[in-house]
This record gives structure tokens, sequence and C-alpha cells, in this order.
């Protein structure tokens, strides 16, 4: 049932924003909505602010009464989430507000991203700042713009933007637990001319979609073995073909570098007489690969959709030099840590295809918490490029944050978390990029660690957040800040 109204939920304050936050266009790289609306609240609240080149926001409140001399806390958020909606959801997150829904223990999206990523720390940073009652010292709450497209606000960021120098960032995504480091990333893009030969006569022409997995976040969920659409796409055409004659007219695929490709679609060509036989055999195909990933992806399907003729298909040469580059790219987790049980150390996401007139456009995103082997990963994908003939372009990589089990905050931290949930709290480092490493990079001195409620399957319309998770989140957060100011 879809939930129209949050003013039930607890923490009420942290829910009215969310409330207001879920209503705010934020797509990255267009975030102005949100910007003023934080700027209108601190107007309204009497908080001074500032804003910086890069379109960051600072949000000041003075220390309660006695509290002046504390050391100051920055808590720290990003404005932006990843908009991602499945083909059937009419939604436009340009102007349309995300639709909420209510199942069980969690608050869900209908049909689309929640934004609960980052959108929940954003409410509880708005919601300390509201407070009329909390006991703290001098708080700054960062909010970063651009972060899921690069990290982008946070390489924009100088050291003299803010004052404090110990910084909760609000953003990661697992409740009892405190992150204390992260992987660093960075992605590559493939450029590969086409040639084109004209349509064979007699052909059928065709419009072939594997959809229904769930992808998921490329550094959280990576490790889970999710279907890749693309990856998937390309395994059942290039196998196929050598049974049946088939012409590719154009691939797409992805969307966001840092969401495991969901669905993709490939127009292609068939003889007429092998029509029939060629969808039977890729039905049978999606049918056993389905199988390999069970419980992982049970929804995986192929759709079908007749089309016009195409003028023109990709010649021979082309498609199997295309094909053999999309087929050796790497996907999912190259590396687990030696020490750590369960953390990645390095990955790449087969993230996007994308096709023009007269080029087909490849993104892979590798992710490492070793600079290293980050560019290990992404020479090996321009080294696959190459053979190809593909241009290659290297985005610049963002560093990863180095665990500090010695920090100051840390302690204080995890006092907290035992006192809240009588036990002690887990302390990880993330396979996704944090602006930690960034934020830590630039402003010498800054102790940090990343705490937040549990949300579940972010970057995909699946993401969900544990309702009573957040209630707790927001007493380790006001507890924390109380800790910290004696």
């Amino acid at each position: 049932m879809e939930l129209q109204n949050l003013s039930k939920l607890e923490p009420q304050l942290v829910w009215k924003h969310f409330d207001e936050i879920r209503k705010t266009p934020r797509a990255s790289q267009q975030e102005e909505a949100m910007r003023q609306y934080i700027i209108r609240f601190a107007k309204a609240n009497n908080l001074s602010y500032d804003q910086d080149k890069a379109g960051n926001l600072v949000v000041s409140k003075a220390a309660s009464k006695g509290k002046e001399k504390v050391a100051g806390t920055v808590l720290q958020t990003h404005m932006d989430m990843v908009c991602e909606k499945n083909k059937d959801v009419q939604h436009d997150f340009a102007k349309d507000p995300i639709r909420l829904k209510q199942e069980g223990e969690y608050l869900y999206a209908v049909g689309t991203t929640l934004g609960a990523d980052n959108g929940i720390g954003m409410a509880a940073a708005l919601a300390v700042l509201e407070s009329k009652d909390l006991v703290h010292g001098p708080i700054e709450c960062l909010f970063t713009m651009d972060e899921e497209t690069g990290l982008n606000g946070a390489r924009g960021l100088t050291a003299e933007f803010i004052k404090g120098r110990r910084m909760l960032n609000l953003d990661s995504e697992e409740e009892g637990t405190i992150y204390i480091g992260c992987a660093g990333g960075g992605g590559t893009d493939l450029k590969v001319k086409l040639d084109y030969q004209p349509l064979a006569a007699g052909s059928e022409c065709l419009q072939m979609t594997i959809k229904g997995l769930q992808g998921g976040h490329s550094g959280v969920d990576i490790h889970i073995g999710r279907g890749n659409a693309i990856e998937l796409l390309v395994r059942v055409i290039d196998y196929l073909s050598r049974t049946y004659p088939i012409s590719v007219q154009s691939m797409q695929g992805g969307d966001k570098h840092n969401a495991i490709p969901r669905e993709a679609s490939a127009r292609i060509a068939v003889a007429g007489k092998d029509k029939a036989a060629f969808v039977a055999a890729v039905n049978k195909m999606v049918e056993s690969i389905k199988g390999e990933y069970g419980k992982k992806d049970p929804n995986l399907a192929v759709a079908w959709e007749s089309t016009a003729p195409f003028a023109q298909v990709l010649t021979t040469t082309c498609q199997t030099r295309l094909l053999g580059m999309l087929k050796s790219l790497p996907h999912g987790v190259l590396a687990m840590n030696p020490d750590i049980p369960e953390l990645v150390n390095t990955s790449v996401n087969f993230a996007k295809i994308q096709w023009t007139e007269k080029e087909c456009l490849v993104h892979c995103s590798s992710r490492s918490s070793i600079k290293d082997a980050l560019e290990a990963s992404r020479y090996k994908v321009a080294a696959i490029g190459a053979l190809a003939g593909a241009a290659i372009e290297h985005n610049e990589a963002y560093p990863g944050w180095k665990p500090n089990l010695e920090s100051k905050l840390l302690i204080h931290t995890k006092e907290v978390y035992k006192k809240i949930y009588g036990k002690d709290p887990g302390i990880k480092a993330i396979h996704a990029g944090l602006e930690c490493g960034i934020i830590g990079e630039k402003v010498t001195g800054m102790d940090m660690v990343s705490i937040g409620p549990q949300i579940e399957n972010p970057h995909s319309p699946q993401e969900r957040v544990q309702i009573a998770s957040v209630d707790k989140f927001w007493k380790v957060l006001v507890s924390l800040l109380t800790k910290l100011s004696v």
C-alpha cells in the first residue's frame, strides 16, 4: 500500500525532513532544488551557512550553553541520489516526488530508488540543526554535491571550508556497525568505432531485452554475485551466433557507474527462416542461466519485440571485434582482502554500454582499497579495449580511506553503540567510495567514522530502509554528540 504520511514514524523530526527530501529533485549534478531547500531551512532557523565554488553547503549551529569551548564536530552527508527506476514505471526524477510504500518493517519506493542513500543521513543532520533540546559542542553540517557520479563535491572541497577536525559521515548502511575505511575507485571509458553494411534480404528484425535482474550497488553488493544484464546479453548473442547468423544493429544497457546493470537490450536481425528456432534457443538459454543464479536473481527473463527493418547492421568484422571485447571485459570481484573476511579488495563493474551512430561507448568502474591494484584493474580493462582498437580514457581516480583503529572518535563511538545496543558494534571497512577518503586527504588531522541505519539494495528500485533502525541511528547520533561535548 502506498504511504502518504510519515508523521507517525519515529523519530518524527528525522522523518519530517526525509518526507521533504523525497519530494525534492536531487539527481546527481541537478541538486539545486535540494541546495535551496537547505538554504531556506538555515534562514528559517537563524543558522549561518556558506557555499563553496563546488556547490557544497555548510550549515553551522552554535554550541549548547556552556559547551562553547568544546572541539567542533562535522556531520557530513551528500545531497544527490542515484535515480534508477523500472522501465514500466512512469516517473520523472526532475519533478516527481518519490512515492513511498511500507512493507512490514521496511520503507520502499514505488518502482524507483528510495533515496535513503543519503536522504536519511541528510534528514538526521537537518534534525540535529533544528532540535532545541540536544547537548552538543559547535556543529557544522557539510552537505556535498554530486557524490554518486564520482564524489565531485568532495573533490572540490577546500580544507578552509570547514573548521572541525572530527567528522561523522552519515552515509553508511549497516545498523550496529561503525565503518572506518573504504575503497578508492576510478572509471575507464572505451570507445569503439562502428562500421556498417546493408541488412541482408529476408532478415527478421527484433529487439531482445534481458530484464528482471536485481542489480544493486556496485561496491556494497558486488560480492553477492548477482547477474549483470550487459554481460548476460553479450553472452547469449555471442554463443548463439555460432548456430544462427545474427547481425547486431545496436546495444544499450546500464545507466550509472555505481549500479550493477539490471536491464540491457540489443536490436538484432536473423534470417526469417531461423527466427522461431532462434527465439526458442534464446529462451531456453536464459532459463538455463537463471538456474545458475538461483535465489540471487530469481526473476531473470528475456523479452522480445518485433521492429521495423533496420537500414544497416554491423559488418561481420566489426561485430566480431566488438563482441570479443565485450565478452572479455571483467565484471565482479577480482580479489578479496587476505586479512579481513568478506571484505572485497578489488572489483570491476561492467557498468554501461551506449550506442551512437558512429561509436559504441563502454564504461567500466573499478574499485580497490589498494592504489596499485586499482590501477592494475583499470589497465586490464584498457588492455582488452586496446586489442579491439578502442580509444581509451581513464577518469580521475579518488583515494580510499585507510582504517585507524587508534581513532579517538572511534573509541567514543564504540562506547555509545555498546550502551544503546547492549553489545559491541561491528567495526568494518566498506568496498564502496565514501567521501571520507577525499576529505581525509584534503583536511590534515581529520578524525572520522561513518555510521548509518539499515539500508539495503541501494542504487536499485529494490532499495529499502528498515524503519526501526532509523530511530536507533538517531539515538546513537545524539548520544554521541552529547558524549563529544564533555
